[in-house]
């Protein structure tokens, strides 16, 4: 490996070892992160289907607050799972190739990313970070 080559590729490890080790220190709820970026624009920020989105779709967003509620006291994980991976279709989130958050919860990583890891797994890992977030918000 040429020096320059070696010196990058060890700056770029070093520099994500450390942004992994801030994170870690940090205490930081990925499922909430997830929720924000992903959810809250439509389901709103406690996620009663009163976010800042809301007021310009056809059909009120779900209250995901209720869904332990309505499905007899038990949160729903499989239903929830399969509509965050686009399996359990709802026409408001777009057609199952492309919901309307994109590229975030599909099984293969982008093709211009490097991944050092099994992006399946990647993304298994934010489904259900975001769906313990979901389940966290439930009414009591």
């Amino acid at each position: 490996m040429k020096p320059r080559l070696a010196r990058a590729t060890l700056a770029t490890i070093s520099l994500l070892c450390a942004s992994g080790l801030a994170l870690a220190q940090q205490n930081v709820d990925f499922g909430k992160r997830e929720y924000d970026s992903n959810c809250a624009g439509c389901h709103g920020p406690k996620g009663k289907g009163d976010g800042a989105y809301a007021a310009y779709l056809t059909k009120t967003p779900t209250d995901l607050t209720i869904l332990a509620k309505t499905n007899g006291g038990v949160f729903p994980y499989q239903k929830v799972y399969e509509t965050i991976d686009g399996r359990h279709a709802v026409a408001a989130h777009g057609p199952r190739d492309m919901p309307i958050w994109g590229a975030d919860y599909l099984r293969q990583a982008p093709v211009e990313s490097v991944v050092f890891f099994d992006p399946e797994v990647f993304v298994r890992s934010r489904i259900w970070a975001l769906i313990d977030y979901i389940n966290r918000l439930q009414q009591k």
